[in-house]
């Protein structure tokens, strides 16, 4: 299930769903982003997330598919939230249920790796000094290319 939205969730509930009626799951492994009060400038007050309605939606689907075409996975959620957000409010939920714990874990983390690099968003950061647009980090990139290295 892929989720662009302004509303906020509750990674519980959505948990919870996705093991409805389900015995055949093993594991789950969830990450929860949040809107930081720092981070190119110490002082964030709000954030703001847009994004490209329709394309962003099927890149993320494209990423899921790479992430199912991997590991044997069962269910799998990405939540992005849209629009001004608060420092501690939940950003993205990422949720993978597989039968063992292994393919879970490494599905979550290059989910999350290829949705920073891959996934058309854009953020600006609102301080007491000023609005900026974030900058791409260098890290993410790195961390999402780790995924082509371990796949040949």
């Amino acid at each position: 299930m892929i989720r662009v939205q302004h509303e906020t969730f509750d990674a519980g509930h959505e948990q919870r769903r996705m093991l409805e009626h389900r015995t055949d799951i093993g594991a789950v492994v969830s990450f929860t982003g949040l809107v930081r009060d720092f981070n190119e400038r110490p002082d964030v007050t709000a954030l703001t997330l847009e994004h490209y309605p329709g394309m962003t939606e099927a890149s993320l689907a494209e990423i899921e598919a790479e992430a199912r075409q991997r590991w044997p996975l069962d269910e799998v959620t990405l939540i992005h939230r849209i629009g001004r957000l608060e420092p501690g409010d939940p950003i993205v939920l990422v949720v993978v249920a597989s039968a063992h714990r292994r393919a879970a874990f490494e599905a979550c983390e290059f989910l999350m790796d290829h949705l920073k690099t891959r996934a058309p968003f854009w953020k600006k950061e609102h301080t007491e000094s000023g609005d900026y647009w974030v900058s791409e980090r260098r890290q993410d990139h790195d961390d999402a290319k780790r995924w082509e290295v371990a796949s040949q």
